[in-house]
């Protein structure tokens, strides 16, 4: 049983998944927007908010605050 409000699915479009890819690979990027970037390109995949974290190597806290600001 699921608690809690349903998750909103994030749709990219193709221009949005490419600038997000060259803010996550960009050497003069900072560390905290590119760790942004790559949590939204993962969270347009479609997995769990807990998946989500795993993958990007950060707290659930922190995925939370890097997600809410796209």
């Amino acid at each position: 049983m699921r608690t809690g409000r349903p998750k909103q699915p994030l749709v990219l479009t193709e221009e949005e998944h490419e600038r997000l890819q060259s803010l996550a690979h960009r050497a003069r990027s900072q560390p905290l927007l590119a760790r942004r970037a790559r949590i939204v390109m993962v969270c347009g995949e479609g997995l769990a908010n807990t998946a989500v974290a795993k993958k990007v190597r950060c707290s659930p806290a922190w995925w939370s605050n890097g997600a809410a600001g796209f």
